[in-house]
C-alpha cells in the first residue's frame, strides 16, 4: 500500500517544494497538504497513485490537526511562524508542534520528519560542527519556539533536519537581505574568511522526502547542506551582482565588517545580518546523502546560477536606494 503522507507548511518556501517532490515521487504515495487557507495543490501523484488532498486546519487548532492526521502513515513538518511577536512563535512552533506530533502519533504515524533550522544553536563560530556537538543556545523568539518544537519531534522518536541559509528562487530572507544590507553601505563589502553552510531550496525538499521515506533514517537532528562550505567573499559576489543589477556599478571604497558596522550600528538588521558574516557558520553532517544514496549536486557558486534571474526580477523594484 501507498504510504500516506501528510505534509504541513505546503504553502511555504521549502513545503511547496516538499508536496511537489512528494506528488511525483517515483513511488507510488497518497499525499495530503495541510492548509490554514485555499491552497492550489500539486499535480496528481504518478504511477497511478492517489490524487493531492488538501485538508483546512490550523497548528493553532488541535482538532483540526487530530483530523488532518487520521490515517497517516508519515508526517513532514515544514509549517512555522517566522518572526513576529512571541506568543505567536509559541503558539505555532512550540505548542502547535506539540498538538501536530501527539495527533499523528495517535494516528499511528510511524515516522515524522520536521524541517528545523541551525539557528537554535545561537551564533558562531562554528567549524565543520557535527550534529549533536552544539548546546541548544537561540537568540530569538523564533529560534527558541522552534527549539522547543524540535523537543517535541525528538520525544516521539522523529527526525529534525536543520539547515542553515537557504537559497533559490521564491526564497524573501537569505539573498534580499543580503543585498537590502549591502545597498545601505557606501561601497563593497569585504566580508572576511568566513565559511557557511547552505543548500539549494530544491534539494532541501527533496531531502526531507527521502528522510521521511528511508528506513536508514535515524532518530534525532541532522545538519542538512551542501557538503563544501561557502566563503563569505562567494555569497557577497552574489549580492554585490544583483545590486549591480540594479543601480549599477559601485563607486564608494571598500569596507570590513567592523566600519560596516559602525556605519549601520542603529539598524538591527543589518547588525544582524554583518555578524553573521563575521564568523563561521559551517555544520558537518553527511548522512543526509548518504542514507538515502543521493548527490548534493552543484555547489553554491554554481547552483545559484538558476536561480540568479529570479532574484533580478524580485529585487529590482524593492532594493531600496543606495547611500553615497
Amino acid at each position: 500500500m501507498a504510504p500516506r503522507i501528510l505534509i504541513t507548511g505546503a504553502s511555504g518556501f521549502v513545503g511547496a517544494r516538499v508536496a511537489a517532490a512528494a506528488a511525483t515521487a517515483p513511488e507510488p504515495t497518497h499525499v495530503r497538504l495541510l492548509a490554514r487557507g485555499p491552497l492550489a495543490p500539486p499535480a496528481a501523484g504518478a504511477h497511478g497513485a492517489p490524487p493531492v488532498e488538501t485538508v483546512g486546519g490550523d497548528l493553532r487548532d488541535p482538532e483540526s490537526l487530530r483530523r488532518a492526521c487520521e490515517g497517516i502513515d508519515v508526517l513532514i513538518h515544514c509549517a512555522s511562524a517566522i518572526g513576529g511577536d512571541e506568543e505567536t512563535a509559541r503558539a505555532v512552533n512550540d505548542e502547535g508542534t506539540r498538538s501536530l506530533v501527539d495527533a499523528a502519533v495517535r494516528a499511528g504515524a510511524t515516522r515524522i520528519v520536521a524541517l528545523g533550522t541551525a539557528s537554535v544553536h545561537g551564533r558562531g563560530p562554528f567549524r565543520a560542527a557535527a550534529p549533536g556537538t552544539l548546546p541548544i543556545a537561540p537568540v530569538s523568539a523564533t529560534s527558541r519556539t522552534r527549539a522547543a518544537g524540535d523537543r517535541h519531534v525528538m520525544e516521539a522518536g522523529g527526525t529534525v533536519l536543520r539547515p542553515h541559509l537557504v537559497y533559490g528562487t521564491g526564497d524573501r530572507q537569505l539573498i534580499p537581505g543580503l543585498v537590502k544590507l549591502l545597498g545601505a553601505l557606501p561601497g563593497p563589502l569585504d566580508g572576511g574568511t568566513s565559511l557557511h553552510s547552505l543548500v539549494e531550496v530544491g534539494t532541501l525538499a527533496r531531502v526531507l522526502l527521502a528522510a521521511a521515506l528511508s528506513p536508514d533514517t535515524e532518530a534525532g537532528p541532522y545538519h542538512v547542506n551542501h557538503p563544501e562550505p561557502v566563503p563569505a567573499g562567494e555569497l557577497l559576489a552574489v549580492g554585490e551582482e544583483l545590486l549591480s543589477h540594479r543601480a549599477g556599478p559601485r563607486r564608494g571604497p571598500g569596507l570590513d565588517i567592523a566600519e560596516a558596522r559602525a556605519l549601520l550600528a542603529a539598524h538591527p538588521f543589518a547588525v544582524h545580518h554583518l555578524d553573521m558574516l563575521a564568523v563561521d557558520h559551517w555544520f558537518s553532517d553527511d548522512r543526509p546523502w548518504k542514507e538515502p544514496g543521493r548527490d548534493p549536486g552543484p555547489g553554491f557558486a554554481e547552483g545559484v546560477v538558476d536561480h540568479l534571474e529570479w532574484y533580478r526580477d524580485a529585487l529590482a523594484p524593492a532594493a531600496g536606494p543606495r547611500t553615497s
